[in-house]
């Protein structure tokens, strides 16, 4: 066989992958979008800071207790830099380039860590995990991972973020711990 066609064959396998992938991804973004149809919106006063905004990785969102499930839709799937603070009313994720994303107090379910979730593996505790409903009328809870840029930021949020959730709601992904496989990781269980 000719150089030039084996080329042009490898070329064609390469273009014919990454028009797959992106078929993929955009199915998955239409068939999550049904999960999570609206995101609450960036309040414009979320009202007094329980913590000072700290610098972070947003991971990904996935499906709670279904730590590969990523969601797609609205931009949840895409990997960003954030600055996230914990306010009264709620956990603000203020994402550069990405749209923001706002947690209401009265919609998160539990506060945990985790070491590791759809897109990052870190050390045991490294990933905060926040478990919220972002739409009442689907009610799917989901699974938002942040990894924290500086160490000494992580437990005065996951202090602040624990301290939001209403007593009776479940926490740190105590109600969906089983349903994850022994060899996902799960978020470690702390009572607030």
């Amino acid at each position: 066989m000719p150089t030039w066609l084996s080329v042009a064959l490898l070329l064609a396998l390469l273009v014919l992958a990454l028009w797959g992938m992106r078929a993929g991804w955009r199915n998955r973004t239409r068939r999550t979008a049904l999960l999570v149809p609206t995101l609450p919106d960036v309040p414009a006063d979320a009202g007094p800071a329980r913590t000072e905004p700290a610098e972070a990785v947003y991971v990904s969102s996935t499906r709670a207790g279904d730590w590969l499930d990523r969601v797609a839709a609205h931009g949840l799937g895409d990997r960003s830099p954030a600055v996230v603070s914990v306010h009264d009313a709620g956990v603000l994720l203020r994402r550069p380039g990405a749209r923001d994303l706002w947690v209401p107090a009265d919609r998160l379910t539990g506060v945990g860590t985790t070491r590791g979730q759809a897109g990052k593996f870190v050390g045991p505790e490294g990933l905060v995990v926040l478990t919220w409903v972002p739409d009442p009328a689907t009610g799917t809870a989901l699974d938002t991972a942040l990894r924290m840029r500086h160490d000494a930021d992580k437990e005065p949020l996951l202090a602040a973020a624990r301290s939001l959730v209403r007593p009776g709601g479940h926490r740190d992904g105590a109600d969906h711990d089983s349903a994850v496989p022994d060899s996902a990781p799960r978020p470690q269980e702390e009572q607030a």
